[in-house]
């Protein structure tokens, strides 16, 4: 995080200003969440709670939609671990992009997420991958939990949160980070039709999240793919 306050304005009003977008729509996704929550019967805290001390939006969608549907809690842990399981691949991805120092590895293991791994994996070099991690990590925390915060309160009053369509924002915002590396690469296009199409054939007859992590299986198609 040191490395963060000596990095250039230069770098870093480009990187704040291109992971915008992103904050934007993890803050929409958060008043969704939150409303979800409390519009099913949970109180303020437990969004609140959860999102400061989980910090993982698919896992705690899965976790609380098992608590909602009926389910115990240690069935919705079981299902947002699983569903998060992704991350430990994540986290080696960008191991040395995080620092060495204790306080940022636990800071930085905590801020992992698929939108802040993409976004750091895009830049050009060390230097500005280190800055796009914390960037994009930093504010994706801020303000994904204030969006929950905001939303737990509004509580019922947004009603149902697919008819402003809050709940397509965030996969949205994953395509529109894919689709230039897709564009460019032949070999990342060969592991993600493989681990699409494992995904898209394991949803009907699978519990939900575990396709996400059946379509890391599409990772075998980059035999030979340079490091």
């Amino acid at each position: 995080m040191r490395s963060l306050l000596r990095t250039p304005a230069s770098i870093l009003t480009p990187l704040a200003r291109d992971a915008s977008l992103v904050w934007v729509a993890s803050g929409v996704v958060g008043v969704s969440f939150g409303a979800v929550c409390v519009a099913g019967g949970l109180p303020v805290w437990v969004p609140v709670a959860m999102s400061l001390l989980v910090y993982a939006g698919s896992a705690q969608f899965s976790a609380v939609g098992v608590l909602l549907a009926g389910g115990g809690p240690l069935a919705a842990a079981a299902t947002g671990l699983l569903l998060n399981t992704r991350t430990a691949a994540f986290s080696l991805a960008v191991a040395d992009v995080i620092g060495t120092g204790r306080l940022a590895r636990l800071v930085g293991a905590h801020l992992v997420t698929d939108e802040t791994v993409a976004f750091a994996l895009a830049q050009s070099d060390p230097a500005r991958r280190r800055a796009a991690f914390w960037i994009s990590g930093l504010g994706l925390f801020a303000v994904w939990n204030v969006g929950v915060l905001c939303g737990a309160l509004a509580g019922t009053a947004l009603g149902d949160t697919a008819t402003y369509g809050l709940d397509a924002a965030f996969p949205a915002v994953l395509v529109a980070l894919v689709l230039p590396v897709l564009r460019t690469d032949s070999a990342v296009r060969r592991c993600a039709l493989l681990g699409a199409v494992l995904a898209v054939v394991a949803t009907p007859l699978v519990p939900a999240g575990v396709p996400v992590l059946l379509a890391l299986a599409g990772l075998a198609a980059a035999t030979g793919v340079r490091r």
